[in-house]
């Protein structure tokens, strides 16, 4: 599984600018307000799904954002979904509950694990995840994210979660 250096290195070696702000953990959406203050761009919350057919899904969206799990399954293909347990997201992604990110989908592209992108956040100039670890957050921007994602050969499923539909040209 990569760590915080080696998801680095990756940027470093794909030419994705980032910049990283260290600080206290934080495990969910609403801790570390003050935090979030001084970090510039779209700030995010990250779901780890398992659905009732067994395969795995990691949600991406603006902190906002309201998602309807129990309508989204037939919105992005998946049987029912509910969330995956501590052990087996360590196992497809490498993180901790506490450290879902985007960026664990280096990890996971290897795992078979579906990334679903908030349209918002797909719009956003900058984007705010944990670096794999929650004790830091990394910012890369638009152009940088879109990269990441080609470098991992994963085309993300962007879904406007206001609308509860797939957007095809995001």
């Amino acid at each position: 599984m990569k760590t915080r250096p080696d998801l680095i290195a990756f940027f470093d070696a794909h030419g994705i600018d980032h910049a990283t702000t260290d600080h206290e953990a934080v495990f969910r959406v609403g801790e570390g307000e003050g935090i979030k203050d001084d970090i510039p761009g779209a700030h995010t919350k990250n779901l780890f799904l398992k659905d009732a057919k067994g395969r795995l899904w990691l949600i991406s969206a603006k902190d906002d954002t309201q998602i309807d799990l129990k309508r989204l399954h037939p919105v992005i293909g998946s049987a029912r979904l509910s969330f995956g347990s501590a052990e087996l997201m360590e196992e497809a992604l490498g993180v901790t509950p506490g450290s879902v990110t985007a960026f664990a989908m280096i990890n996971g592209a290897e795992r078979d694990v579906t990334f679903v992108l908030d349209r918002r956040l797909a719009q956003a100039e900058r984007v705010n995840f944990h670096p794999l670890v929650n004790t830091a957050t990394t910012g890369v921007s638009r152009a940088g994210f879109a990269k990441f994602f080609r470098a991992l050969a994963i085309t993300p499923l962007v879904v406007d979660f206001d609308a509860m539909a797939v957007i095809e040209d995001a």
